[in-house]
């Protein structure tokens, strides 16, 4: 029997109709409603916190990445790819300024070198320092988180670290111990670097680190400061912070704001690093990738969550001496019961780790309460009461007597001294 073939005419009817099917197939998944509910899904998920199970849910915003970092535990309250790598901007120079006020006293004298004057005509910020000329450490750090100066940050980079090289090592070196995992310095200005990033995490953990230093705050918040005349210059230098959150005439000012630091180059977009503080709790906020003039409405935005909808809790220890800790960031209205606790054995203290919904949201460090020597008490008691069972089986007599005799004696010269005065 012939195999009958397929005519012409029914090959082109199948393949109509497979180009029918796919022409649709791809009209549905362009269409605009798909489209837009595709980005909703995909913005949503990178909000990873509002996945947690009775976590309150995170607003919206428009930059790459973002994290609200509470001080006194550590726990992540917001995070939108908060560790996804991008440049940090002029952020950098809050690593700088900590390191310098690590690693110097305020009260040294800088002298501007040429590695320093460079930082004039870098094409970035600067005061114009110039060769030779003598700042305080004070007013370096000043003109670094004020006015973003370039040719200070350089030269205090080779005040402490003996060279930008070294300098720029200290960074790293600092970065990992503070636990970024993400960030990799090239230079302590925050200039353009293709080789120079981090993540918003690991700004979060820079600046929480800044701002337990008390020194940081003052010179982080500062709107303007004047750095008088110098061995070099012939007048003062007025200097003012592009910095809104902590003036209080700005649309962008926030009460409690700690002090914070903003960039922008071509390659990061706008950035911002902050931290505030309200009714004892202490929020760390960065951004990164933002819009240029929006970042510091983002940050209120965030703040605000996190001050409206997280509570801390100082929990009690039964059968432990707390050592440290003991503090759990949890959302409002939630109690202890809500928690669970992991316990690890460290020599002679134990580790607490408190979670919620298998978040970790605080720390404890503790040790065993010791059983109390009860052995004086016990032997006291047993004196005391030999003691009392003694006097019960001893006669008193013998002291009656005795107390008798005495007072007959005194009683006799007491009259016999009446008798002679009388004579």
């Amino acid at each position: 029997m012939k195999k009958q073939k397929k005519s012409p005419c029914r090959k082109r009817t199948v393949f109509s109709l497979l180009l029918s099917a796919g022409l649709s197939a791809s009209l549905i998944l362009g269409s605009p409603a798909f489209a837009e509910e595709a980005a909703t899904d995909t913005a949503a998920s990178s909000i990873t916190t509002n996945q947690i199970s009775g976590w309150p849910q995170g607003p919206e915003i428009t930059s790459e990445a973002a994290v609200i970092l509470e001080d006194s535990t550590g726990t992540t309250l917001y995070a939108k790819n908060m560790d996804e790598v991008l440049y940090p901007g002029s952020t950098v120079k809050i690593m700088t300024c900590l390191l310098a006020l690590e690693n110097s006293n305020l009260t040294d004298e800088v002298t501007m070198t040429a590695t320093g004057v460079s930082g004039v005509t870098d094409g970035g910020a600067n005061i114009s320092a110039q060769l030779d000329e003598v700042f305080t450490m004070e007013q370096c750090l000043y003109a670094i988180m004020v006015a973003s100066a370039n040719d200070i940050a350089l030269q205090v980079a080779e005040h402490v670290g003996g060279s930008v090289e070294n300098f720029v090592a200290m960074m790293n070196t600092r970065a990992a111990q503070l636990g970024c995992t993400n960030t990799v310095f090239t230079n302590p200005t925050g200039l353009p670097d293709e080789n120079q990033h981090t993540t918003a995490h690991d700004m979060a953990l820079i600046m929480k680190a800044a701002t337990e230093n008390p020194s940081f705050s003052p010179i982080a918040s500062a709107n303007t400061y004047t750095i008088p005349a110098t061995n070099v210059s012939g007048g003062a230098r007025s200097l003012t912070s592009k910095f809104t959150m902590t003036n209080n005439s700005s649309d962008a000012y926030y009460q409690g704001c700690l002090g914070g630091k903003e960039g922008f180059t071509e390659a990061s977009q706008s950035t911002l690093v902050c931290s505030a503080q309200r009714n004892d709790v202490t929020l760390i906020c960065v951004i990164l990738k933002g819009a240029s003039g929006q970042t510091d409405d983002e940050a209120i935005t965030l703040l605000d969550y996190g001050f409206s909808n997280f509570q801390l809790l100082t929990l009690g220890q039964d059968d432990f001496s707390l050592m440290s800790g003991g503090q759990v960031i949890v959302p409002a209205g939630a109690s202890a019961d809500s928690l669970t606790i992991q316990d690890t054995p460290a020599g002679d203290q134990v580790n607490r780790t408190y979670f919620y919904s298998g978040v970790q949201v605080g720390t404890a460090v503790m040790e065993p309460e010791q059983e109390q020597d009860t052995s004086l008490y016990t032997n006291g008691q047993a004196n005391m009461e030999a003691a009392k069972a003694y006097s019960q089986s001893t006669s008193y007599v013998p002291y009656a007597v005795i107390g008798g005799v005495a007072f007959l004696i005194l009683l006799l010269l007491f009259i016999k001294m009446i008798k002679i005065i009388k004579s």
